[in-house]
Formats: C-alpha cells, sequence, structure tokens
C-alpha cells in the first residue's frame, strides 16, 4: 500500500498594518492645499502645486490604502480610499488635460458642477455607512459632503463667494481627517488611544 502524505500545513495569513491613518493623511494633505486655493488665500495662479500631491498622495497613496482594506476585508474603507484615491487622480487629469482641452467652452463650468455633484452623491450615501464606523470618521464624512455641495454650487453658478466657501469648508473636512489619522497612528505607536474617536457601539 502507497504511503500517505498529509497535506502540507496552510500558510498562516500575514497580519497587515492598518491603512487608514495613510489613506485619511493623505486624503488630507491634498484636501488641505487645494482648500487653501479654493478659499482665495494663496493665488490661484499657483495652485498647479495641487497636482503632484493628486497624483502621488491623495491618489496613488490612498488608493494603496484602498487595496490594502481590501486585504483586511473592510468594505468600508476600501471603498471609501479606492474611490477617493481616484477622485484625486481624476482631478489630476481634469486640471492637467480635459479642461484645457475644452478651452473657453462657455458651459465647462456646467460639467465641473457634474463632476463636484457626482462625487457630492457618493459622498452622501458613505456618509450614512460612516455612522457605523466612529464619529470622527462620520464627521469628516459629512464635512466633505457639504463640501462637494457648496463647491459644485460653486461651479454650476459660476459663483465665486460659493467656492470660496467651499473653500473653507474643505479646510475644515482636512483638519478632520488628519484628526482622524492622528488618533489611528498614535493609537498603535501608544498602544492605547490618544484621542477619541468616538467608535460607533
Amino acid at each position: 500500500m502507497a504511503s500517505q502524505q498529509s497535506a502540507p500545513p496552510a500558510a498562516a495569513t500575514a497580519e497587515i498594518a492598518d491603512p487608514a491613518p495613510l489613506g485619511l493623511a493623505g486624503f488630507a494633505m491634498t484636501t488641505f492645499v487645494l482648500s487653501c486655493f479654493n478659499a482665495n488665500l494663496l493665488d490661484a495662479k499657483l495652485g498647479a502645486v495641487v497636482l503632484p500631491l493628486a497624483l502621488a498622495y491623495g491618489g496613488l497613496a490612498q488608493l494603496l490604502a484602498g487595496m490594502w482594506e481590501f486585504r483586511k476585508g473592510n468594505t468600508f474603507g476600501a471603498t471609501a480610499f479606492s474611490s477617493f484615491g481616484a477622485f484625486w487622480l481624476a482631478y489630476y487629469f481634469l486640471v492637467k488635460d480635459a479642461l484645457p482641452a475644452l478651452g473657453t467652452n462657455p458651459d465647462t463650468h456646467k460639467a465641473v458642477g457634474l463632476f463636484l455633484l457626482a462625487w457630492a452623491i457618493f459622498t452622501a450615501y458613505m456618509t450614512v455607512a460612516a455612522l457605523r464606523i466612529s464619529g470622527a470618521v462620520f464627521a469628516v464624512f459629512v464635512s466633505l459632503t457639504i463640501t462637494f455641495v457648496v463647491l459644485s454650487i460653486g461651479a454650476f453658478g459660476p459663483n465665486d463667494s460659493a467656492t470660496k466657501i467651499g473653500g473653507w469648508l474643505g479646510l475644515i473636512t482636512a483638519a478632520l481627517a488628519w484628526y482622524t489619522s492622528f488618533a489611528g497612528v498614535t493609537a498603535y505607536t501608544f498602544k492605547r488611544s490618544i484621542v477619541p474617536t468616538w467608535p460607533a457601539r
């Protein structure tokens, strides 16, 4: 009788780090820089400085965070970070390629408004899901939803005052996202909660 060999043991699933602080940080920094221009704190002619961040940090790094959230089995995190990573990549190509190609088309502002409105809709339903994550994450999504709505109004108008208000709302959103990122990364390094995030129960 042939000898029977036992099957090799299954490889242990490797633990991976929490990608959420990275995704939140990439989103926060890129939002902060763009919002400084939307709020008219800096000359709009300098706005091209946003594009490298949109491509590398807000885009690529956040997209990677979303992929790692898939690996961790976190549907919310995977959907949020992958989508907003794609948002910043789309923003990069919108500013670099699409808008110059449209040139002086008088309806360009409406197309930008539609772009922002679509993201407002996505963010709004993600806000509902965020209720089951934590108070900190929920606050980020509420603020971001309002920001997108106001910016879309500013684009559709066009209304420079609404865009400026949207810029200030974006700064608040960035601060909330940085806070949530800080909470996550310090909770890991200190092995305890340093600042509250009000997790859902």
